[in-house]
């Protein structure tokens, strides 16, 4: 709180807990079901505020369709054509362009390039960082992935897929 000659009071803005400088260098990079996940800020380091990471999408990659119970989610491409579904519109959007997905609302994205897409991504409050590791540690390794175990992970960080 701060006050000023006339003795009016005015609230600061409550500081975060933590805050966090992250050096390119010491980033962690993930990979599953054809995408590979570069996080830059993590709940740790927001004090689970949200989360920020770069997608790199192959060509026709992408989610199937699903719903988030816990986070938010919005992308800004960088690089590529992506294609963004929410209430039942698809939407082509090119580099520079942005997305805005909320939990609850049914989304996906796809790639509709010929070259890999390159999105900036931020999902609140924090956490999807923790589901994409999960997802890397079960498709380690595997040729094609145990789809039932690929549901059970998601399901338990609150994604669920829909027809």
């Amino acid at each position: 709180m701060t006050s000023n000659s006339d003795s009016t009071m005015h609230l600061s803005p409550p500081l975060p807990a933590t805050s966090a400088v992250i050096r390119t260098r010491s980033r962690r990079t993930l990979r599953a079901l054809g995408d590979e996940v570069q996080l830059h800020l993590t709940g740790a380091d927001t004090d689970g505020q949200y989360s920020m990471f770069t997608v790199i999408t192959a060509p026709s990659g992408g989610p199937p369709p699903h719903v988030h119970d816990n986070e938010d989610e919005w992308f800004h491409v960088i690089e590529g054509k992506v294609g963004f579904f929410s209430g039942g519109t698809w939407t082509e959007v090119g580099p520079g362009g942005s997305a805005y997905l909320p939990r609850g609302v049914v989304h996906t994205f796809k790639n509709l390039g010929d070259a890999p897409s390159r999105m900036l991504v931020h999902t609140a409050p924090a956490g999807f960082e923790d589901f994409f590791a999960e997802l890397a540690d079960v498709c380690a390794g595997a040729e094609a992935p145990d789809m039932e175990q690929v549901v059970a992970v998601s399901a338990r960080h609150g994604i669920h897929y829909v027809q």
